[in-house]
């Protein structure tokens, strides 16, 4: 049996019926990408409420590198259901809030001690972790990049690049806020280079805010949202070298990027980086929702006991998804680091990339994509994400 199957005209008659009934109950807020309405979704294949069958390409925005209702994964879940739903870890602790956190100090790039506190979405990482780096650097200010998102909160938004939805006429935003360009070779300035780019950082430090002021820089290290960018290999280690060198904290948000999106369980270990706080969220969780800030520990103990945390934070569910889901991805990154990964058939891709000067589909990998911005890769690893799951 064929795995796309079309029944009805789309959207089908039972889409139609719940899209009125999402328009009377919903505001326009939230938004939806499709006027389909899913009944049932395996792997990498969804079946709308009209038995409509279709591949998925957007996996839950990123959240389901193990592909949906992984076996794995379900089970944990379902294991632990039998255990209990929900204490508070602020409470009363349990094994599974440690057990994640031990496996994201040995997971995340850097062989320093770390620590690591559990919330429930990228969005809460990101605000904890710039709330981590003034309490450690005793600093107001956060330095971002253009075309960067970080999350719809407050200060998330804030640190946010892009106006139309996400801003507009949620003013004012959160204060000390500063945002430079970010490296991006496709479209900058014609032989621009890493040193070049990471100018914009010290040119900051002269025109914007001084660096005894700034307690974080944050950076996606593949722009996501932004358009898929990567910047050249050698340009974030000049940007944490700077950071190190006025006392900065330099974050990772890899929200979108970790848990083998680019084939390595962080995009960070492509540049050879060691970021002091990395936050991550979506396919750590194999589909169940959960987000981490993991650091450096002298980072990570500044707030004080009590000053980090929340109900629902490291869900008892969403730890066991998350150890599933690590195992799951663990295969992608083996497969990625013997070469097996099934994506070398795709030799094309870098052609239309740099003929089109645009990237379509899951997360790259950082070097294929700089390659191919500059004509000499064959695009193998391109959207390792979407061709594991199909092929699995």
């Amino acid at each position: 049996m064929a795995t796309i199957q079309i029944r009805s005209e789309i959207p089908g008659p039972r889409s139609r019926a719940l899209l009125a009934r999402r328009e009377a109950a919903i505001p326009r807020g939230p938004s939806n990408a499709t006027p389909i309405f899913a009944s049932r979704a395996d792997g990498a294949v969804i079946e709308d409420v009209d038995g409509n069958r279709y591949l998925d390409f957007a996996g839950g925005i990123g959240c389901l590198n193990v592909g949906h209702r992984s076996p794995r994964v379900v089970a944990a879940v379902r294991e632990q259901l039998e255990k209990y739903l929900h204490l508070c870890f602020a409470v009363t602790p349990y094994e599974g809030y440690v057990a994640v956190a031990e496996k994201l100090n040995a997971l995340t790039p850097g062989k320093f001690a770390k620590k690591t506190m559990l919330v429930n979405s990228g969005a809460e990482a990101i605000e904890n972790a710039i709330k981590i780096a003034r309490a450690y650097t005793k600093r107001p200010s956060v330095i971002c990049f253009e075309d960067a998102f970080h999350g719809r909160t407050l200060l998330a938004m804030s640190l946010t690049s892009k106006t139309h939805p996400y801003k507009a006429g949620f003013e004012p935003f959160a204060s000390d806020v500063y945002r430079i360009p970010f490296a991006y070779p496709y479209r900058g300035e014609n032989g621009a280079t890493a040193e070049t780019f990471a100018h914009a950082l010290e040119n900051a430090f002269k025109r914007s805010v001084a660096p005894e002021s700034v307690a974080a820089v944050i950076a996606e290290p593949v722009l996501g949202e932004g358009g898929f960018v990567v910047p050249p290999m050698g340009y974030f280690k000049i940007v944490q070298e700077i950071c190190r060198k006025h006392g900065i904290v330099f974050i990772a948000d890899e929200v979108q990027s970790g848990f083998a999106r680019t084939g390595k369980w962080f995009a960070s270990e492509h540049f050879g980086i060691e970021p002091d706080l990395i936050t991550m969220a979506k396919s750590m969780g194999g589909g169940m929702p959960i987000a981490a800030v993991t650091g450096r520990a002298e980072i990570m103990d500044a707030p004080g006991v009590g000053g980090l945390g929340g109900t629902y934070c490291g869900h008892p569910a969403s730890c066991a998804a998350t150890l599933a889901a690590i195992e799951g991805n663990g295969q992608v990154v083996f497969r990625y680091a013997e070469g097996t990964n099934p994506n070398g058939s795709i030799n094309n891709i870098a052609a239309v990339m740099n003929e089109k000067g645009n990237v379509l589909g899951m997360m790259p990998h950082p070097e294929n994509l700089i390659e191919a911005a500059h004509g000499g890769s064959d695009g193998r690893g391109l959207f390792a994400s979407a061709l594991d799951v199909i092929a699995a």
